[in-house]
């Protein structure tokens, strides 16, 4: 039985639940420094919208959180072989120079519950959420800026997210990231016509 379904319960992720909840922790102070601090002037902003699932048992306690905001894919910055990789599933008479996305700007589990399957089941939600018949706009790929560390990379990996770019080289010159020895991200996407099949 799926954790977020069974014992938990979804909603936004606003001042007052920020201010009623216990500080939400998880493994990164960025994301924690951003869902405590910088999440409702984001949202203030129409920047991006956070949600989160809290322990029914222990409302005061956040299990995980998640930040998504509108985006698209511009298929002139990509690579010819990337291109028709992102293309292949795509009928010739739709395709465009743009593709709508969500991007998953941020995406934390409480250090609390960790190894539960939880970042798994919330990635699941979310791409669940954009094939629904009451989603109010079109949208074909789920985008995501992984850190660029093993285990961030492996998880999107392991949930179906494909490199936008085959390398990191491909990725600084594509988005103008210059010489900097290794990028701190990595785009990633996943593309929603798949959980049709």
């Amino acid at each position: 039985m799926k954790f977020l379904e069974s014992n938990c319960s979804f909603e936004v992720l606003d001042e007052a639940l920020i201010n009623s909840t216990n500080v939400f922790e998880c493994s990164n102070f960025d994301l924690n420094d951003f869902f405590q601090n910088d999440s409702i002037a984001f949202a203030s902003e129409l920047m991006g919208k956070s949600y989160c699932f809290t322990l029914d048992s222990d409302s005061k306690n956040i299990v995980c959180s998640f930040t998504i905001s509108n985006d698209s894919i511009k298929t002139s910055i990509l690579p010819n072989a990337r291109k028709k990789k992102l293309l292949k599933n795509i009928p010739s008479e739709k395709r465009f120079k743009s593709y709508p996305a969500v991007l998953i700007g941020r995406l934390g589990v409480s250090k609390d519950f960790t190894s539960l399957g939880i970042g798994t089941e919330l990635l699941n939600f979310i791409k669940s959420w954009f094939i629904e018949r009451d989603n109010k706009t079109g949208c074909r790929f789920i985008i995501v800026d992984s850190y660029n560390t093993n285990e961030a990379l492996n998880f999107y990996q392991k949930n179906g997210f494909n490199f936008l770019f085959s390398s990191e080289e491909q990725e600084k010159m594509a988005t103008d990231f210059g010489c900097e020895e290794q990028i701190k991200t990595r785009l990633m996407y996943f593309d929603l016509i798949s959980l049709y099949s």
